[in-house]
């Protein structure tokens, strides 16, 4: 079994047993499936991996708190020194409670003048969305003394399943050229220029196109970024795509960082690099546990029905393929298998491949990758929430029953 898993999603055999072994012991402590377990130790790893690159500046992670909105998570990176990035009132009073000072909190998201400026504070970092975001939130960003940025929707932003649409969100280049300009005639000159292209990016050429567009606005505004901020959408190295293909197979960290240390030429007052890596940091860091309550045959399929599934804890196999393996290892013939989660809705399919034979009812499954968009898309469709458990080394706890 292990080598399958090995084989198909390029796990070692090392960190199975280690995930085994962590459910495993959350199980002893009292644990309930289902239920979520999260250990910081491949956030320290990914990190470790960036900043190994070579970029020409040096780069501030932002921790990314629509990724995985936990507090036990944000307060272990707040002990990093690092900043978090939120979009929303909740992030917001999420990361503040969870000791990130001012220095360390930037605002991002659109229609942020919902709510804002309630909860503004003196000298916040915040990147401006859009010309209706602008105006509104202006007198607020001149009264505290803000620290701006533009968000810029480069060509390289469109909508995935309709690649002829663009995103909805950010600047365009004119609008942003004159976003700059009305910003100077207040006295206010930003000092970010921020851009995010989507989450799993195919290759480091989607960035070269779009840092070329970020050149082309900036000459046009006569404008050069003290920080610039890429965002996010590094793809994961584990999750495959519904098709069997890597999501990471043709991303090349270090050619990434070559296209980043060539755009230096054209915009030199750039002092920081800003990225916002959310999935790519933090999918690695989580599993869910669940438990098989019933199997069927229908024919060449053996169907298992689990106390968890896409529906209630993870959306995201509705378009990526996760490991998915018995608690304890078993051998057998495997045949073509689906696993349902308990919601009265035949899209509650968490996956669909060849299974051991020998998995049977009381069984416990663990789906991998499962730190990434798991939590903000939980849902409480029939049930209740699942358990949350926190292993940090000598330390296996409860953060939600």
């Amino acid at each position: 079994m292990q080598r399958t898993q090995k084989s198909e999603f390029g796990h070692s055999n090392d960190v199975i047993a280690g995930w085994r072994r962590a459910v495993g012991a959350a199980l002893d402590l009292g644990a309930k499936t289902p239920f979520y377990l999260f250990c910081p130790n491949s956030v320290a790893d990914r990190l470790g991996q960036l900043d190994a690159l070579d970029f020409g500046r040096p780069v501030r992670h932002w921790y990314s708190c629509k990724t995985q909105p936990l507090a036990a998570q944000l307060r272990w990176w707040n002990r990093t020194g690092r900043g978090a990035e939120v979009v929303s009132e909740a992030e917001f009073h999420l990361a503040a409670g969870c000791g990130f000072d001012t220095d360390r909190l930037l605002v991002n998201g659109p229609a942020k003048y919902r709510w804002l400026p309630e909860i503004s504070r003196s000298r916040l970092r915040v990147n401006f969305d859009s010309p209706t975001e602008l105006r509104e939130l202006l007198p607020v960003a001149i009264r505290d003394h803000w620290r701006l940025g533009i968000r810029l929707r480069t060509p390289e932003e469109f909508d995935p399943g309709a690649p002829e649409l663009p995103t909805q969100f950010g600047f365009e280049p004119s609008e942003a050229v004159s976003a700059i300009r009305l910003l100077r005639k207040q006295g206010l000159e930003p000092e970010t220029l921020h851009f995010h292209l989507r989450t799993n990016i195919v290759n480091a050429d989607c960035h070269a196109r779009a840092l070329a567009s970020v050149v082309e606005m900036c000459q046009a505004a006569r404008f050069c970024p003290k920080y610039l901020d890429i965002g996010g959408g590094l793809p994961p190295p584990h999750t495959r795509a519904k098709d069997g293909s890597s999501l990471a197979a043709r991303f090349r960290l270090t050619a990434w960082a070559a296209i980043l240390r060539r755009t230096w030429d054209t915009l030199p007052g750039v002092q920081e690099l800003w990225l916002e890596n959310g999935r790519f940091l933090l999918a690695g860091s989580g599993a869910l546990c669940i438990r098989i309550l019933d199997a069927k045959r229908r024919g060449d399929l053996r169907q298992l029905i689990a106390d968890g599934g896409r529906s209630l804890h993870a959306l995201v196999s509705l378009w990526e393929d996760h490991a998915l393996l018995p608690l304890v290892p078993l051998g057998g013939r495997r045949i073509k298998t689906a696993v349902y989660g308990p919601t009265c809705m035949a899209f509650d399919q968490l996956a669909l491949r060849p299974m051991s034979q020998g998995i049977h009812p009381g069984d416990c499954l663990v789906w991998l990758d499962a730190g990434a968009y798991h939590l903000p898309w939980e849902t409480r469709f029939s049930h209740p929430h699942a358990e949350i458990w926190w292993d940090e080394g000598d330390t296996i706890r409860c953060e939600r029953r």
